[in-house]
């Protein structure tokens, strides 16, 4: 549901990055391959760049990412606390374009963990608007009951929670 509003935006604006975050690396992995499958029916330079930031991401493609950044970055809290937030300065082109933050499996940032996630994200809602950026969040699960209340309680912003689908069957 959130990879149509990025692509949109994309199309709308070349210069326009979306972060996702997820807390799996098998669910990151499963959600770029569906991403990728999308657009890499598309010609080369017509199309968003995908990349993983990641502890498995060796130093030398960590570097590269920072100087050229993809239009969607994917990434997990632990990375975006402690290797991005902290050199946002690396990350000036990204930072700038910064329209989407993607949330995925937000059920999972609860009690500690969520109070954590929080602050890194008025950390990061903070230095996108030093740059100019003031992103929209896209926070998806499908096993909570209060979905709305729990995404104000981790981004401070007002939230919308989207129950039902629109499509004719699932």
């Amino acid at each position: 549901t959130y990879n149509l509003p990025v692509v949109d935006r994309f199309l709308h604006d070349r210069d326009a990055t979306s972060l996702f975050l997820f807390p799996l690396k098998a669910l990151a992995q499963d959600q770029i391959s569906a991403f990728s499958a999308m657009t890499d029916h598309w010609a080369t330079d017509a199309r968003p760049r995908i990349s993983v930031y990641d502890g498995d991401t060796s130093s030398h493609f960590r570097g590269k990412i920072r100087k050229d950044p993809p239009q969607v970055l994917v990434t997990n809290p632990d990375m975006l606390h402690l290797a991005i937030l902290p050199f946002h300065a690396q990350w000036t082109t990204f930072r700038a374009s910064l329209s989407r933050v993607v949330i995925e499996e937000m059920h999972t940032y609860r009690g500690v963990f969520g109070a954590h996630m929080a602050q890194v994200l008025r950390r990061l809602t903070r230095i996108a608007s030093l740059y100019g950026a003031r992103p929209s969040f896209v926070s998806c699960s499908a096993t909570i009951g209060n979905p709305a209340e729990l995404a104000r309680a981790l981004t401070g912003r007002e939230a919308e929670a989207v129950t039902r689908g629109g499509a004719p069957q699932g």
